[in-house]
């Protein structure tokens, strides 16, 4: 199997503004949310699909995502909700998508993925987002 982009990310081969890992799971903002503050959580393990985890695996994204949904919840307190995606549409590696939001129309937006991201605003809220125990 090919590694993926995700799997280039934890290995350090593309650098990503990371938020949270530990042994399963890396948590960083994605470069074209859905909202600002739309974290990734990925397993370490690469699998196609989420329902490809072993079971091990996909508790821990699932406890990873919960962990960044109250992350979220603390630092967006504009934001009256925090939604999870799971969709494997863009990359073909088991990941949820967990971004705060108020409405409807802010849950079902479509990012622009045409421009350059504003690494400089991502990394400044990564500061704000991240968790003490993150690796470097």
């Amino acid at each position: 199997m090919q590694d993926s982009i995700f799997t280039k990310i934890i290995k350090g081969e593309i650098p990503c503004h990371k938020i949270y890992e530990d042994e399963l799971t890396i948590a960083f903002l994605d470069i074209y949310p859905i909202q600002p503050g739309q974290v990734l959580v990925i397993s370490k393990e690469q699998a196609d699909f989420i329902w490809d985890l072993n079971d091990t695996t996909y508790q821990a994204v699932m406890a990873t995502a919960k962990k960044i949904a109250q992350r979220l919840r603390q630092v967006f307190t504009d934001k009256r909700l925090v939604a999870m995606q799971v969709e494997g549409l863009d990359v073909k590696h088991a990941h949820v998508k967990v971004f705060p939001f108020n409405t409807d129309e802010e849950f079902r937006f479509k990012p622009d993925r045409t421009g350059e991201p504003d690494h400089t605003a991502l990394a400044t809220l990564a500061q704000k987002l991240a968790f003490t125990e993150v690796k470097s």
